[in-house]
């Protein structure tokens, strides 16, 4: 990790890419960027790590990172991958308990820090503010809600099938089509869902066979979004 010096005016351009501050004045995202610091990790580069006891929140200017912890085990979990505009570190920046997940740079990842005293004091300064991180907050448990669903009452080969639709969802070329790329492993996906690789090359097998996916080098094409949100829902709606 290296920390880098970056010019006012830069830092509110970057940070105008984050999601929660595009219906932000530059001012506000100016006000914001005067109490980050910037850092830039390389891929494979720990940014956090469970339980440990720093309470910044991040802001992803550039690149990607993945949010994942370890069973006691040992097996990988992967609980998600976030994007250049997304936000992550914030629970622990308003309710200082220690990380609740790891976060790890995918690549090259350029990251604005802000203090927990800063973030907190940016949410209760600024009634705006308080409400995206609110809408934000509400939208992680909506989707937690739903995967502790899935998990509790879908088959391995279901949940599958849930994980591709919505990875398809954020790679959309037409209405109907998308293209992954790169592609997750198999292995990812595996670890996706709590399973294992075997059972994913089966159900990807199977997907390939019933022309419903396409894999074409690292890229994998779904073919027919519509019939797999179909399969999902039949899947969900037979509990």
């Amino acid at each position: 990790m290296t920390t880098r010096n970056i010019s006012a005016d830069r830092a509110t351009a970057m940070l105008s890419v984050i999601k929660e501050f595009q219906c932000l004045s530059p001012q506000d995202i100016g006000i914001v960027a005067a109490a980050c610091r910037w850092h830039r990790y390389e891929a494979g580069n720990e940014i956090v790590r469970y339980h440990d006891h720093t309470n910044s929140a991040f802001f992803i200017a550039q690149g990607e990172i993945r949010i994942m912890y370890h069973s006691l085990s040992g097996q990988e979990v992967i609980l998600c991958d976030l994007p250049t505009g997304e936000i992550f570190g914030e629970l622990t920046a308003i309710d200082g308990h220690p990380r609740s997940a790891t976060a790890i740079a995918r690549g090259s990842v350029l990251l604005a820090s802000m203090p927990a005293s800063d973030f907190q004091e940016l949410i209760y300064g600024n009634r705006q503010i308080a409400e995206i991180i609110l809408k934000r907050l509400t939208g992680q448990v909506r989707r937690l809600t739903e995967r502790v669903y899935d998990y509790s009452t879908l088959a391995v080969r279901n949940r599958i099938q849930v994980e591709l639709l919505r990875l398809a969802r954020n790679h959309m070329i037409s209405e109907n089509v998308a293209v992954i790329s790169p592609a997750p492993t198999q292995t990812e996906i595996a670890n996706l869902v709590s399973t294992h690789r075997e059972a994913v090359s089966r159900e990807l097998n199977m997907l390939i066979r019933n022309k419903l996916i396409l894999r074409q080098g690292h890229d994998l094409h779904v073919l027919d979004i519509a019939k797999l949100t179909e399969m999902v829902n039949e899947a969900r709606g037979s509990f």
